[in-house]
């Protein structure tokens, strides 16, 4: 499972986008069919992460996308006119309200991540700050959401797809 990124051009999807140096940086959001291994356009971030947050038991395949199949050709391909970058499987999806976001370092070497609470008050950079905002304002806490909905792992980086510094 990947998410496509990229720091040349305008993203046009999803309308919440990750963000380098101001500018969005999030193009398309993909997914791997398990069985034939071709790329198929996820059409929005929530979709995204949704398939993200079940992808060991519930793998994504073309046929879930509708009106989709394995013998369809590939909605994008693997290359290096952008840069690609993969989620760990099973990340598990951002609670409702709260943003995940994620910073590419201008030199490209990691990505940093953080979470935008719903009263737009606060940046979560650690677990830490995710447990006081939860304690600080019950009201969006619900009883439902904690610490492990969040999660600070930051995608892999494709190295051979990071345009020249």
């Amino acid at each position: 499972m990947k998410k496509i990124s990229t720091e040349k051009t305008t993203p046009q999807q999803p309308k919440t986008q990750p963000e380098i140096g101001g500018k969005k940086w999030v193009e398309i959001w993909s997914a791997q069919c398990g069985e034939c291994f071709k790329w198929r356009i996820i059409p929005s971030e929530d979709e995204y992460e949704e398939i993200r947050s079940k992808f060991i038991e519930d793998p994504f395949v073309c046929s879930k996308k509708p009106g989709f199949s394995c013998n369809d050709k590939a909605d994008i391909e693997y290359d290096k006119s952008r840069t690609w970058v993969i989620d760990k499987p099973n990340t598990p999806k951002t609670p409702t309200g709260f943003k995940r976001r994620m910073t590419l370092r201008r030199n490209g070497s990691k990505i940093d991540c953080h979470y935008k609470t719903p009263n737009g008050t606060k940046q979560l950079r650690t677990p830490t700050d995710v447990s006081n905002f939860l304690t600080s304002y019950p009201e969006y806490n619900n009883g439902h959401i904690s610490v492990q909905h969040f999660s600070f792992i930051t995608p892999k980086i494709m190295q051979d797809t990071l345009p020249p510094t």
